[in-house]
């Protein structure tokens, strides 16, 4: 590979260390907040599983610029994962929710939605 090639492989994998790390940005939120329910479980299992299918490619090619970042992504994305599942409450798997707050709602006359009044 002629040094132009090798440059810009150390520099799409030192920018995909980057990317990889990201999630950590999520993890911070999650943990200030104190819950996962606005984070999509779902999209972190995909993209997780993606890393997974990079790392086989990159290591059937033996191309280092691929691995690497994949493996550390794979990494913090299964460490967002085991956090997003632990601040999960009840409401967001469907459970019950809590009634005594002004998002509490009652239907009016005509089947529509109203805000309760307080009492």
């Amino acid at each position: 590979m002629d040094v132009a090639g090798t440059a810009l492989g150390i520099l799409a994998a030192s920018w995909g260390v980057v990317m990889a790390l990201s999630p950590i940005l999520q993890i911070r939120r999650i943990l200030r907040r104190g819950s996962s329910d606005d984070v999509s479980i779902g999209y972190l299992f995909v993209v997780t599983f993606g890393f997974v299918i990079w790392i086989a490619y990159g290591a059937t090619a033996a191309n280092a610029v691929v691995v690497v970042p994949n493996v550390v992504a794979l990494l913090v994305g299964i460490t967002t994962i085991v956090v997003a599942l632990r601040f999960r409450t009840a409401r967001a798997w469907g459970g019950p929710r809590r009634m005594d707050g002004p998002e509490r709602r009652e239907t009016g006359p005509i089947g529509k939605d109203r805000l309760a009044s307080p009492r």
